[in-house]
């Protein structure tokens, strides 16, 4: 009776009321959206690495270490030596484990020295694994795989040459001129820093650093690989490793093992408790987009509001002909509600399915511009909570005008 009555009302002032669920819809969209990015965002941030259960560099602070050996965002203090990481790969709690080496850069984007296993292990968000959009894994000392932001921002194709230079900064005046790569492999986005990566093997990082020892025919040869057997390629030290444990039971103990080791100074950290940490930091900015949306939806809550208050001039002579007619204050008071209630209602719907829309089809703008994966489905228990709120908080604002329309009802 009463949603029947308010949604005649509101079509007798269709114009106002129009304008009232756009602004709502509008507000509702950016709420969802940016509630929707705000916790995906954090979801994808924390599953940047999944699957492993150690990152091993040496001793300093977790944070560090994390940002370094899998955000590529500054640089070791110092590394690991070669017979320790193979120490630890030979124990028998370790199902794999992957080299990682530092501290080369192509025009501002970091090199990673590793071997093939790392192509097989490494996953992101829900154990996805890193997948080929064109090319192989490099076999040849030479060969190079990108990643797709690299790839896109500078044009790269299968085939083409780069340099790779000393350094991590973008601009750098010891470069290789004579050691050039070929790109074998290109990478799908992943929305991690994987896409900003060039992935070389190791034997390539150490040729490429004891350049100094080869003359002009030692640097052909290994261009050709006619030297790839030399015991000269194996790597002395690496910037930190990667591990798999066999049983997740010895996780903790392999960990005080690791940084109990007495022959070195390491530190192993669990990379899931550490990308927690760092996303706490960055709660700051969360919380502010969280409270602009926030502002943003009351303030179309409050224009919902002033029309149906505003209205309530030009319905006094509705008003006293629902009370001529046996309608109760109670009554006039629900009607106000009810017509609250259903543009809330629309508005959401409208919201929702623009929503969805949007995030359908910039779905692949997201993960290869901005590097978010954000899931298209607003029907989680997050999302229902969120609605909840806001058909809450509109039935509250409302009730300025419900019980205005309440006490002119009985004069």
């Amino acid at each position: 009776m009463f949603i029947k009555l308010a949604f005649k009302s509101l079509l007798d002032r269709k114009g106002s009321v129009l304008l009232s669920l756009i602004a709502m819809t509008v507000s509702i969209f950016v709420l969802l959206s940016v509630e929707h990015i705000r916790f995906h965002t954090k979801e994808s941030f924390s599953s940047t690495l999944s699957g492993v259960d150690l990152v091993v560099g040496a001793k300093t602070g977790d944070l560090n270490l994390l940002l370094y050996s899998i955000f590529r965002i500054g640089k070791p203090t110092n590394n690991i030596s070669w017979h320790s990481f193979k120490t630890f790969a030979k124990s028998p709690k370790v199902n794999w484990v992957v080299p990682l080496s530092l501290g080369d850069s192509h025009k501002g984007y970091p090199v990673l020295g590793t071997n093939n296993d790392y192509f097989r292990h490494y996953s992101y968000g829900e154990k996805n694994k890193l997948i080929f959009k064109k090319g192989r894994v490099f076999i040849e000392l030479f060969d190079v795989v990108l990643g797709s932001e690299i790839a896109r921002k500078l044009n790269y194709q299968i085939g083409d040459n780069l340099v790779i230079s000393h350094g991590i900064s973008r601009i750098s005046f010891v470069t290789h001129d004579d050691m050039p790569f070929k790109i074998v492999g290109i990478l799908n986005p992943t929305g991690t820093p994987v896409d900003r990566t060039l992935h070389v093997s190791l034997r390539a990082i150490e040729a490429i650093h004891d350049d100094v020892k080869y003359n002009s025919q030692d640097k052909k040869d290994l261009i050709t690989e006619k030297k790839t057997d030399n015991q000269e390629l194996v790597p002395q030290s690496i910037s930190a490793f990667m591990i798999g444990l066999k049983s997740k039971i010895t996780t903790f103990q392999f960990q005080r093992e690791i940084n109990n080791y007495p022959n070195e100074s390491l530190l192993a950290v669990l990379p899931g408790v550490v990308l927690s940490e760092l996303w706490q930091i960055m709660g700051l900015v969360e919380n502010s987009l969280l409270l602009i949306s926030v502002l943003i939806f009351l303030s179309a809550c409050l224009g919902v509001s002033a029309i149906l208050l505003s209205s309530i001039r030009e319905r006094i002579r509705e008003i006293h002909l629902l009370r001529a007619i046996g309608a109760s204050p109670i009554f006039i008071f629900m009607i106000l509600e009810s017509e609250a209630l259903i543009i809330t209602l629309a508005s959401i719907v409208i919201a929702i399915f623009l929503a969805s829309v949007a995030l359908y089809f910039g779905q692949s703008f997201l993960v290869s511009q901005l590097g978010l994966n954000i899931g298209n489905t607003f029907f989680s228990e997050l999302s229902l909570l969120t609605l909840g709120t806001i058909t809450l908080t509109s039935l509250i604002v409302s009730l300025v005008p419900a019980v205005y329309a309440y006490f002119q009802s009985n004069k």
